[in-house]
Formats: structure tokens, sequence, C-alpha cells
């Protein structure tokens, strides 16, 4: 993984100008956190598959992509939600995006005390527990503690309000701490992103993902 943003930043930046080692790189440095979202949106089984999915459409358009390392995150983000969402209809069922803005934002969170949630969770909470929570603070939750995305970033993501998105994290978070509570044996960390297994058939890799993007330049 990237050691800082700045880093990211300047291998998004040579990506877009066909430099592939820096897509890869950008690949390596995104896809984990990409993957454990998208696993809250259609479930373990299907999440490679519709990662994969996003990455050929991030690949396609990343020329026409304009930020820095944050924006990317969340630009990244967004694509792979709309392929979740468009998984999900296909499939037949409900999306399961879940929530009131109306009532997140009637009620504000303290940005402090959510802040405060964050980091002492970050470092005991399982991805596992996110699947407890209520599908609006379970996206909130991975976008600002997984993904890295700030809060109006991630309300960019998710067509709401920072407000609300914050609301959504901060009471996601202090479920999370009650679950964990309630099972003081769960392992690992929020901020660790389960390790991808073996790829399958239709997973794409980071060289499959260049191999992608160097045919979809020549079709420009």
């Amino acid at each position: 993984m990237l050691g800082d943003d700045a880093e990211l930043t300047a291998a998004v930046l040579a990506a877009q100008d066909g430099d592939e080692t820096a897509f890869r790189t950008v690949y390596r440095a995104v896809q984990p956190r990409l993957l454990g979202y998208v696993r809250t949106l259609v479930g373990d089984p299907d999440a490679e598959d519709v990662t994969s999915e996003a990455w050929l459409q991030i690949a396609r358009d990343l020329e026409r992509f304009s930020g820095d390392a944050d924006r990317f995150r969340g630009w990244a983000a967004r694509i792979a939600r709309n392929r979740a969402l468009d998984h999900i209809r296909m499939r037949g069922r409900r999306p399961a995006i879940g929530g009131d803005e109306t009532e997140l934002t009637s009620r504000p969170a303290e940005s402090d005390t959510a802040g405060e949630a964050m980091e002492s969770l970050a470092t005991g909470n399982t991805l596992s527990l996110i699947a407890q929570l209520p599908q609006d603070q379970a996206e909130a939750v991975v976008l600002r503690v997984v993904v890295g995305l700030d809060a109006k970033t991630a309300a960019e993501t998710l067509g709401k309000r920072p407000g609300a998105v914050r609301t959504a994290a901060h009471r996601g978070l202090k479920r999370l701490a009650e679950l964990l509570d309630a099972d003081p044996e769960s392992t690992g960390a929020l901020g660790a992103v389960p390790s991808q297994r073996e790829p399958r058939t239709r997973a794409v890799s980071s060289a499959g993902v260049t191999h992608m993007r160097s045919r979809t330049q020549k079709d420009v």
C-alpha cells in the first residue's frame, strides 16, 4: 500500500499518462479497501466479481478523472457502488441501501465524538461485525474508516449530505462498540481489510486490468 496520499496522487497522474506500472501501483493500493466496501453491499460470494467489473470501468474512464488521492478513492468507490447496485438489480433483489436521510440529518452527530470512536474502533473490530449494522451505517463506516474518505467525499459517493454521513458513521461506530463489548473475543482490526482469496476465473488481476486499460486507450 502506498505510504501517503502524495504518492497515490502521483501514481494516478502517471497512470493517466499511460504508465501501466503506475496503474498496477494504484490498483494494489486501492483494491483491498474497495473490495471491503463492495462486500458490505453484495456479500462475500459476489464481491470479487463486482469489484473486478468496477476496475474495468475505472481503467476505461481514468483519463477523464481529475483530482487528488482522496478524490480518486471517492471516485473509485462511487463506480464500485454503482456496479454493486446494478448487480443487485440484475439478481432481482431489493437494493440493500437503507436509512432515511431526513431522519439522519435531523439529529446531527458531534463530529469530534465520531472521530474519537473511529480512532478507538479502527484497531479493535472486524469487517464481519459491520454486516450487522443497518446498511446506511455500514456504508458510512466502511467509506470513512476502511476506504479512508473524509465526510464530504463519502457524501458525494453516497449522494447524501456530509451531515448525514457523519451521523450514520457516528451511529454505526457506536453500535460497533456495543457489539465489541458483547463479543470481546473478536479478532482483527477494522482498518485491516480481509486479505483477498485466490482470484476466480472472472476476477481481474492488476495485470489484467492494465491490459484492459491499454486496449481501451487504443480504442479512444
